[in-house]
Parts: C-alpha cells; sequence; structure tokens
C-alpha cells in the first residue's frame, strides 16, 4: 500500500512542478529540481524515514531502464542518416564523455573533494540508471551520483540552448549530439522542443555517452582515482 501510495505522490508532486515551470520558466523552479524539494519537505512534515519513502518508490526507479530502452524507437525511424554520420557521431560523443570525466575530476581536486565525491561525480555525465551502476562498480555512493547526474541535467539543459545560439549551430544533428552528451534525459527533452531529428540525434548521444562511459569506468577512471 505504502509503495502506491509514494509512487502516486511523486508523480503527483512532479506533475505540479512541471506546470508551474512552464507557467515560470525560473532555473530553480525546474521539476527535477523543485521536486525533490517539494518530496524532501513533505516526508519531513509526516516524519517519514527517507528510507522507507525510497523503499515505498522503488517502483519508478525500475522504470529508468525500459524508458531509456525506448529510446532506441526514434533511433531506428533515422537509421540511414545514423549510418551516414556514424563516425563524426561517435568521435564526438568520445570526445565529450572524456572531457566531462576529465573536467570533473580536475574540478574534484580543485575543490578538494573528499574520494567518496570524487569518484561519485566522475559518471555525472549519463543518464541515471547507467551511473548508478558505473558508480557501483569504481567504488561511488549511487545516491551522490543521482544528485550530481540530475544538477549536470538541469544546467546542460538550461545554458545548452544559449551555448547552441551564441556558437549559430544550425545543424540538427549537432544540436542533438551536444544536448545528448552534455545534459542526457534533460538535454534530450530539450532538444525535442527542435524537432524531432534533434531529439533523435540527442537520445543517440545520452546512448552512446553512457556505453562510452562504461568503457571509462574500466579503464580511465580507475587510472584517474589512482592518482589521487
Amino acid at each position: 500500500m505504502s509503495a502506491l501510495l509514494f509512487t502516486v505522490i511523486t508523480y503527483i508532486l512532479y506533475r505540479l512542478a512541471k506546470l508551474g515551470y512552464i507557467k515560470l520558466p525560473f532555473p530553480l523552479f525546474h521539476p527535477l529540481l523543485l521536486t525533490p524539494m517539494l518530496i524532501i519537505l513533505l516526508i519531513s512534515l509526516v516524519h517519514v524515514p527517507a528510507n522507507q519513502y525510497l523503499d515505498g518508490s522503488q517502483f519508478l526507479t525500475h522504470m529508468l531502464g525500459p524508458a531509456t530502452i525506448a529510446f532506441a524507437i526514434p533511433i531506428y525511424k533515422h537509421l540511414p542518416i545514423l549510418k551516414k554520420y556514424i563516425g563524426t557521431i561517435l568521435i564526438s560523443i568520445t570526445t565529450g564523455t572524456l572531457v566531462a570525466i576529465v573536467s570533473s575530476f580536475a574540478l574534484s581536486l580543485l575543490f578538494h573533494l573528499t574520494p567518496n565525491f570524487l569518484v561519485s561525480v566522475l559518471p555525472r555525465s549519463i543518464t541515471t540508471p547507467i551511473a548508478i551502476e558505473v558508480s557501483k562498480d569504481i567504488g561511488g555512493l549511487p545516491t551522490l551520483t543521482t544528485v550530481f547526474v540530475i544538477i549536470t541535467g538541469i544546467i546542460g539543459g538550461i545554458i545548452g540552448p544559449s551555448v547552441i545560439k551564441g556558437l549559430s549551430i544550425k545543424s540538427p544533428i549537432a544540436k542533438g549530439l551536444a544536448l545528448g552528451t552534455s545534459a542526457h534525459g534533460v538535454g534530450t527533452n530539450k532538444a525535442m522542443e527542435y524537432g524531432e531529428q534533434e531529439a533523435t540525434f540527442s537520445t543517440l548521444a545520452m546512448i552512446f555517452a553512457a556505453c562510452i562511459t562504461i568503457l571509462w569506468g574500466k579503464l580511465l577512471i580507475p587510472w584517474l582515482v589512482g592518482l589521487v
């Protein structure tokens, strides 16, 4: 009973936050930022332990995997374009994931983050379900990684369109790859506002970035952590 209740509450709070963001698109009111705040406030007022709420809302967490797999549908629709630009796509996404990891590592050292924080922040630029698994593999804290993933997505979704406009990027492929690689799910949601092709390549970037980061998690990340 509690699982159904917590799931419904989470959904309702998210829908309310999304409606509010449409009417007042202020960065701090982004649904992915506002909804957790509302949930924290609610469970604090009714004295529900955080672990109990997490256990009760596991259904939503488990749906992240199928939702990610469903992104294969728009990719299939644009398969000819994908085949044509596969080399450019792979080079772009591989470079993007490398920059994300190295910059995260450099900033972690700059701000003197503890080893747990440092390891947890490295997979921040990929979609949540895969970031959680990478975090586990490299000895990070999955919950902390999830927070960094959300923050990265929100910031990328907010400033991404301004960067695209400032650089006068016109190509739908370039727009999609940039948003998907830098802001994963939130970036893909923003790419949908540009068009179907942008959304498709943003989806592709998000998936490829996750796969490539898994490889970095076995090769590059342990080496970086060993430098600390």
